[in-house]
């Protein structure tokens, strides 16, 4: 993946990032997946009173994704004002393989003072979640 795709895949991720709903953890959250086509899919946390019912970024991303046709993620990015890299939960990681091959990048960034983004890691879908279930297994 380019360094241009790199920034744009993190750009939109702060930007969905300023789109959270997050009253009860105040832990705001924003997800980008670029897609087979090049196109850009944002989505952020939206928490509910109800804890368990609240939707991770990476879950209304891949949302976005698919309403607008996309079938694979070709590179992700998560984006939280955090000193150290978050990365997607256990739940979106199983999420993201349904359309993420292995090697599809997994970029990790913070929140600059500008409100920004910058690259804290980079990682794989397979590095993040090895030996995984997919559709393939159903084949």
């Amino acid at each position: 993946m380019e360094a241009a795709d790199e920034d744009r895949l993190l750009q939109a991720a702060a930007h969905a990032r300023g789109q959270s709903h997050s009253p009860y953890s105040r832990f705001a959250v924003g997800a980008a997946l670029l897609d087979e086509q090049g196109r850009l899919h944002a989505g952020a946390n939206i928490e509910n009173a109800a804890y368990p019912e609240g939707l991770c970024a990476e879950a209304v991303a891949l949302a976005h994704l698919v309403m607008a046709g996309g079938r694979r993620v070709v590179a992700a990015a998560v984006v939280a004002d955090s000193g150290q890299p978050i990365t997607p939960c256990g739940g979106c990681r199983q999420k993201l393989r349904e359309f993420a091959a292995g090697d599809a990048p997994v970029l990790s960034g913070g929140v600059t003072a500008e409100g920004g983004a910058v690259l804290r890691l980079r990682a794989t879908m397979a590095g993040l979640l090895p030996h995984s279930f997919g559709p393939d297994h159903l084949t």
